[in-house]
């Protein structure tokens, strides 16, 4: 396994097409493209990495699995109420379907989803309290204390989150919120903006491997059945409208993030981390892609 590693991170210091990082962010827009980081975290918690592995970055759309689990731990199935289970087809940050499928959110990975997640977890508390309970959360799946948030980009983002405020305001106007929206987009922004590594970011998936338990710290996070539709979800919706093409190139569950991360999901075998800032077209790592497809092609991991 470390040769492959070695042997993709090789490979992706010497490729020069890298995409670009998001500039609409502006605190992403400073971010050093020529950085590549993978980590391979197996059940038994041996984690293998190359590259830039150790370096933090902003998990951004990668923690909208985390809030949904957690979401779906406190309130259940009526998480499906909230948000859909279809694909988008369309762009994250679309308000489109909204118009027309009546203010319901496609599903929990677009923005819009995503906020009504957050809207969810919150149960009437404040900001603080419930950043700090997904925080918490985080870290536990992770078993890692020292994650973080990176306040920089969370005060970017809200500088600059005009499109965001527009979906909550349209989904509050079919009332389908129930708190005020900049105390809502306050947590929105914070959760996207926690900070990991890709060698943390993999050990967090670890019970998305183990039908919801983390065999190396013995932890049940979620119920067998419960994790084999988080990954279902991740597999459909977790490359917004391009999806489709990850599925056909890399075969695994996954989730990717603006900040240039990607988790993948290879079920029994390991939690997978990836990370290269500069982005598709789409908004996904574009070597970070790259790094999995080749990840699967020398390992055979896959769920096809």
């Amino acid at each position: 396994m470390q040769e492959i590693l070695n042997e993709i991170a090789e490979f992706m210091s010497e490729n020069t097409d890298r995409g670009k990082v998001a500039d609409y962010i502006p605190e992403l827009a400073t971010i050093n493209p020529n950085q590549f980081g993978i980590s391979v975290a197996l059940p038994n918690g041996q984690v293998f990495s190359a590259g830039c592995a150790q370096q933090l970055f902003s998990i951004q759309s990668i923690s909208k699995v985390f809030s949904l689990t957690l979401a779906l731990g406190k309130i259940g199935d009526r998480v499906w109420t909230k948000v859909g289970r279809e694909p988008s087809g369309d762009p994250f940050n679309s308000i489109v379907q909204l118009e027309h499928e009546h203010g319901k959110p496609r599903n929990p990975f677009i923005n819009a989803g995503a906020i009504a997640i957050v809207d969810a977890i919150m149960m009437g508390h404040e900001p603080k309290e419930s950043l700090a309970e997904i925080l918490q959360f985080v870290r536990y799946i992770a078993n890692d204390d020292s994650v973080g948030i990176d306040e920089k980009v969370a005060m970017s983002e809200l500088a600059s989150g005009h499109r965001n405020s527009s979906l909550a305001h349209f989904m509050a106007s079919f009332n389908r919120i129930e708190h005020q929206i900049d105390k809502l987009l306050g947590v929105y922004y914070h959760q996207c903006s926690i900070s990991m590594s890709c060698e943390q970011l993999a050990k967090s998936g670890l019970f998305l491997v183990s039908d919801g338990v983390n065999q190396s710290t013995g932890s049940r996070v979620v119920s067998s059945h419960r994790a084999r539709r988080i990954n279902s979800l991740m597999m459909m919706c977790g490359h917004y409208d391009g999806s489709g093409e990850f599925a056909f190139r890399v075969g695994l569950p996954g989730k990717s993030g603006v900040g240039g991360g990607i988790l993948a999901i290879a079920p029994g075998k390991a939690s997978i981390a990836v990370w290269s800032p500069g982005l598709d077209k789409i908004g996904n790592s574009k070597l970070g892609t790259l790094a999995l497809e080749m990840l699967v092609q020398r390992t055979g991991w896959s769920v096809f």
